[in-house]
């Protein structure tokens, strides 16, 4: 489906799949867990689901005539980390907005982590005292006016690089990568489980799937706690991404989305968040987030206790990455 669109090496090349075997035995033994590892993808800043995105945008920005790469995120957003590190690996400057979109106080929240990655890396972070949305934004428009206004020449890459007219294509080939190491590996997965918020790494999934029928098998988790506005973004970068490569129609009905675990609002982790990163990480040595995939892994372990996979499946947990962020969030992980 990708063969015609120009792509950037960012990534090592396909990532790992593994089997979960002690989580997969803890809840039971009759759903049988795996994980791709989008964390492990990249030496860049430790890598993530983002790059996967950049590689089919990069090669835009260098044609543009581009000289800074803008984006936007949250304070302790991965997104901004990948667009820092990618601005330093092509030799562009970085200007990123970071949004006040989580009410965290942790002491150290806006000095470790992901931001702390960003400024390492040259880019100029600021800091704007604004709410969620997943939207386009004013601090960001503004962003790119000030670049030109002191004579540079930005490339506008929208937040999770979701809107971007490339952001669905590096999941489509996600999709492709798993048939070909499913055929080497003599399994087929029954479901995948994404973390979806921005939600073209969903939607570029959903577009790759459809190829063999497995659309509604991709099971998004919901972190955004703005499922309506999150679900049609996904359905529209969707249909964008499938007529780009020219795949078959995605209807609204294609969007899965569970809504049940992103309280008590983005980015803050419930108990139960909490209680599935402490569990992965005991029983895998598999490290997940508080924003994102820590909600992921809270849903897929719910789903699987409560009966959601049919006896016998196989469950692909999609690992998009995110780790740095924890440093954030140190209070609540102080003991453990």
């Amino acid at each position: 489906m990708l063969s015609k669109f120009e792509r950037y090496p960012l990534t090592f090349g396909p990532t790992p799949i593994e089997h979960l075997k002690r989580l997969t035995a803890h809840l039971g033994g009759d759903v049988q867990i795996y994980a791709k590892r989008e964390d492990c993808n990249s030496g860049l800043a430790f890598g993530g689901n983002k790059l996967r995105k950049l590689e089919y945008i990069v090669p835009d920005a260098i044609k543009s005539g581009a000289d800074t790469l803008v984006s936007i995120g949250g304070v302790q957003s991965n997104h901004t980390r990948m667009v820092a590190a990618v601005a330093a690996k092509i030799g562009m400057k970085c200007r990123l907005i970071q949004e006040s979109w989580v009410p965290h106080e942790d002491a150290v929240y806006d000095r470790v982590g992901n931001i702390l990655l960003s400024r390492l890396m040259g880019a100029e972070a600021q800091l704007v005292d604004e709410g969620f949305d997943i939207g386009i934004r004013d601090s960001w428009k503004r962003a790119l006016q000030e670049v030109e206004a002191e004579g540079g020449k930005p490339y506008a890459i929208p937040a999770g690089a979701s809107v971007h007219k490339y952001g669905g294509l590096g999941y489509v080939g996600f999709a492709e990568e798993v048939r070909a190491q499913e055929a080497e590996m003599g399994v087929r997965f029954d479901y995948v489980v994404v973390c979806t918020v921005t939600g073209s790494t969903h939607a570029g999934m959903l577009v790759g799937f459809s190829a063999d029928g497995r659309a509604r098998n991709v099971i998004g988790i919901d972190a955004s706690c703005t499922p309506a506005q999150t679900k049609a973004q996904v359905l529209d970068i969707a249909q964008n991404t499938a007529a780009l490569v020219e795949a078959g129609d995605i209807v609204a009905d294609d969007v899965v989305l569970i809504e049940d675990y992103a309280y008590p609002v983005y980015g803050v982790p419930s108990k139960e968040t909490v209680e599935a990163i402490r569990l992965s990480a005991r029983l895998e040595g598999m490290i997940t987030d508080p924003v994102y995939e820590g909600k992921s892994m809270q849903g897929m372990i719910d789903l699987v206790q409560k009966g959601f996979f049919p006896k016998g499946s196989k469950v692909l947990y999609a690992h998009l990455g995110g780790a740095p962020a924890i440093n954030g969030y140190s209070y609540t992980f102080r003991n453990g």
